[in-house]
């Protein structure tokens, strides 16, 4: 089996230290990994974290010069796209079809022959209010496969539902499923 090219989108949470680390990992197992970082993802981890790991460009303006097509042709080129972790902010987004962000633009750009993943990280009020939930079952009818993460201590200090599926966990079923 060729190593599979991963489309990874970081979105705005404290869990994105760990996309480094999903990053790492993939990178070590001979995958391909183009990282893609929202605004809010880069209040929490820096774009150098990410070229450094995987040699690549980081990219997220989707009107940087040259890059006009690249939500047409990143998608194309991907075996997996997996939005790890995902926010509150960008679930509710890709649920409504916004498309003002290089995310979004990529999200309906899928071609549906393209798995996508997303893996939710959030506070357990979150993950639990009835729009979070509602576009989580709604991206999972249109064909999104939602990794389950797992509960215990949040970063705001509470516990409960909402930590992001490990790294190992998530690179455990990336094998799995494309082997």
């Amino acid at each position: 089996m060729s190593k599979l090219e991963i489309l990874l989108i970081v979105s705005g949470s404290i869990a994105a230290f760990k996309a480094a680390a999903l990053t790492s990992q993939l990178v070590q197992d001979g995958y391909g990994v183009q990282p893609v970082l929202t605004a809010g993802a880069r209040h929490f981890v820096g774009e150098s974290t990410f070229e450094g790991l995987t040699g690549r460009p980081v990219l997220g303006n989707m009107f940087e010069s040259g890059r006009a097509m690249d939500h047409i042709s990143l998608v194309e080129r991907a075996d997996l796209v997996m939005v790890y972790p995902a926010s509150a902010n960008t679930i509710t987004r890709l649920r409504a079809g916004l498309a003002d962000d290089l995310a979004g633009c990529l999200f309906l750009a899928n071609n549906f022959r393209t798995p996508w993943w997303i893996a939710p990280a959030m506070n357990s009020n979150m993950i639990a209010h009835p729009a979070v939930a509602d576009a989580l079952g709604v991206l999972e009818k249109w064909g999104c496969r939602i990794l389950p993460g797992s509960e215990g201590r949040l970063a705001c200090g509470d516990t409960g539902p909402g930590r992001v599926a490990e790294p190992e966990d998530v690179a455990a079923l990336i094998v799995e499923a494309f082997t």
